[in-house]
């Protein structure tokens, strides 16, 4: 039986190259903004710890500014989605203040735990609705639509409680915000915020629902053109915006223990901020929830740092809005070079 003759071997053919082990190519692949942002964060701590090392690096302390950045950590996650579609909601802080006071009056205390949370989720995902169908079905400018939102639930959360205080009373809900609900030293609320960061995460990465918001804010003709249904894609991100805001207001009303008309004030420009920091692009198409995450643990970090140190508020204003400036300045710098 004869053997099979190879062909001579051509001087000039290429030998193909052992590829690299695969680790080597994962810092090339790091998300350079995810590493700023935490560098950004890491410094911070610094600052805080060397200015006030006492009280800042206290375990109470920091339990607080993770309690408190959990509230606007949901809502920042809804925002991202909406804003990597191309869109705004204006409205979520009305909304959370308008299902905090709406799962907090005496009838729906009635009902108990189950009752308050039910129904501040239901009133988020209905306000949530009509942006949606104002937006998707309605051909309504999402700024004004949500602009429009933010108005009447403010003057419905303020019709409801008539500009009074509304008290919690039921025990089950009041106990998740004592130190006795913490799990190994960590407040309820961050579990809370941990569990819908990382569902957010995986949605956005890793589903096809994910993939479609991406598509619709980078060209929503060329999404159409695909096969993707551009208006129920937008219905159901603003969907999501409005539960994020229930869960929130619900988180809201634990910390506090009561439901105001005046909840969530400014969250909007919160939500909206952290995610430029984090690398969300206003006009769609591109952003992080990690990214976004960072930026608000950066934001309540800053504010903390600034309370310990006795600065007024209005200079802490004065800060987040020059941070907002930066960030936007980067991110045109970097769309540029790109």
């Amino acid at each position: 039986m004869t053997q099979p003759v190879s062909p001579p071997r051509d001087s000039t053919t290429k030998v193909p190259e052992a590829r690299p082990p695969a680790w080597r190519g994962l810092p090339a692949r790091a998300d350079v903004r995810t590493l700023s942002l935490l560098g950004v964060l890491a410094a911070l701590i610094v600052v805080g710890g060397i200015t006030k090392p006492d009280e800042f690096l206290d375990a109470r302390n920091l339990q607080l500014v993770l309690t408190q950045a959990s509230v606007v950590g949901v809502v920042t996650v809804g925002m991202t989605f909406v804003i990597v579609s191309g869109g705004i909601d204006l409205s979520v802080g009305a909304i959370v203040a308008l299902a905090s006071v709406w799962a907090t009056t005496v009838a729906t205390q009635e009902y108990g735990f189950a009752g308050i949370l039910f129904t501040a989720i239901v009133v988020g995902v209905g306000c949530g609705l009509v942006n949606g169908v104002l937006i998707a079905y309605g051909s309504m400018v999402p700024f004004i639509a949500t602009l429009a939102m933010l108005a009447s639930a403010r003057g419905l959360a303020l019709q409801i409680t008539d500009g009074k205080t509304q008290i919690v009373t039921v025990p089950s809900v009041l106990d998740l915000g004592e130190r006795d609900a913490y799990v190994l030293g960590i407040p309820p609320l961050v579990l809370v915020f941990a569990v819908v960061t990382v569902i957010g995460w995986l949605v956005l990465n890793r589903t096809t629902f994910g993939r479609r918001t991406v598509a619709v804010g980078g060209n929503p003709e060329a999404a159409r053109l695909a096969g993707i249904d551009v208006r129920r894609q937008r219905l159901y991100l603003y969907l999501l915006s409005g539960l994020c805001c229930g869960i929130a207001a619900f988180l809201l009303i634990v910390l506090s223990g009561s439901g105001q008309n005046t909840n969530g004030n400014l969250y909007e420009l919160d939500a909206i901020a952290a995610a430029i920091i984090g690398g969300t692009l206003l006009t769609g198409g591109r952003g992080t929830i990690t990214g976004s995450v960072l930026g608000v643990l950066i934001f309540f970090t800053i504010t903390n740092i600034f309370a310990l140190n006795n600065l007024q508020s209005d200079v802490q204003q004065i800060a987040k809005g020059a941070i907002i400036v930066a960030a936007v300045l980067v991110q045109r710098r970097t769309a540029s070079t790109t």
